[in-house]
């Protein structure tokens, strides 16, 4: 356990690449991830990264290079929901001879089990869905021992990014209803994001579960649950996204995720990262972690505050 999920993936890049080495990298990942590969990590260590679409095989196959020494995959990715094949990239990073760390913080323990699909190293945020209650930080790397004990050395000994033993008991206490938690976000998260989809004042929904989303299959193949993440729009500017979003009486504006409560946050089409994402996230886009509240009720608020945005569910125009 270290002392944040940021610091559980800066734990793993520090210790695992070194000048000269080459990792390849979801090109859409937590902001982080995104800001240690693709600008500090080159400018201050001559890492090299290469941010590719994960779940494009292909296109993963031709970005490794003889220097690659690490694969890092987001699945569920941060914020689109892209799931990747956890088993095929195994595969393939065997074959270069790299490790495959996989984030699966979005997914937790209880739905996807990385390690036994062929990934080295597993990395979570516990302020997320292991501690599930908002009110503690930590991270977690689980892998083979020798790579742990280095990840120990040279990420907790050397950089300091031990876990409080306060924040630890916290998330301990979490976990115990981590089964619980994670079914009901999952139940209602696919409730939510098929009424979503009906919804004419919706632009768009990706959410694993359903049909629709394009590695539907996949997350299929390898979760036992779709987790409780729904990005989506609406058929509206950056303004009536702000105004819906404050219309919201249950659900909570913040930029976390995995709590008890439901928590939305709208980012604008002006991020960093907006060229990598699908071309219909291009105008902004809502990423919803559904709570531990009733479906229906939350499904309510949505309603309401669609109407405060001035956006009618029944009509397209």
């Amino acid at each position: 356990m270290l002392g944040s999920g940021v610091s559980a993936l800066a734990g793993t890049f520090f210790t695992f690449l070194k000048s000269g080495d080459h990792v390849v990298c979801s090109d859409v990942s937590y902001i982080a991830v995104y800001r240690l590969l693709h600008q500090y990590l080159p400018e201050k260590y001559n890492i090299e990264a290469t941010l590719v679409d994960t779940a494009d095989l292909d296109a993963l196959r031709k970005a490794v290079r003889p220097n690659t020494k690490l694969i890092h995959i987001e699945t569920p990715g941060n914020p689109t929901t892209r799931i990747s094949d956890i088993a095929e990239i195994a595969k393939i990073a065997k074959q270069a001879g790299a490790l495959l760390s996989v984030d699966s913080t979005f997914a937790s323990p209880y739905l996807q089990h990385p390690l036994a699909l062929g990934a080295d190293l597993v990395i979570h945020s516990l302020t997320k869905y292991i501690n599930g209650h908002g009110d503690s930080l930590g991270g977690a790397v689980i892998g083979r021992r020798e790579l742990i004990d280095k990840i120990k050395r040279q990420a907790m000994v050397n950089l300091g990014g031990i876990i409080s033993p306060f924040n630890a008991w916290l998330i301990m206490r979490g976990v115990v209803t981590l089964p619980l938690r994670m079914r009901q976000h999952s139940e209602s998260a696919l409730k939510i994001a098929r009424y979503l989809e009906a919804n004419p004042a919706v632009k768009f929904v990706y959410y694993p579960g359903l049909e629709s989303h394009p590695q539907h299959e996949i997350a299929k193949k390898q979760m036992s649950l779709y987790s409780g993440i729904i990005a989506f729009a609406l058929r509206a500017d950056p303004a009536a996204h702000n105004k819906f979003v404050n219309s919201l009486k249950i659900i909570i504006p913040a930029v976390s995720l995995g709590h008890d409560e439901s928590l939305i946050v709208f980012t604008g089409p002006d991020d960093e990262r907006n060229h990598f994402y699908p071309q219909e996230f291009s105008g902004g886009h809502l990423r919803f972690s559904v709570g531990l509240e009733d479906a229906d009720d939350l499904i309510a608020d949505i309603e309401q505050a669609l109407a405060q945005a001035g956006l009618k569910s029944n009509d397209r125009s």
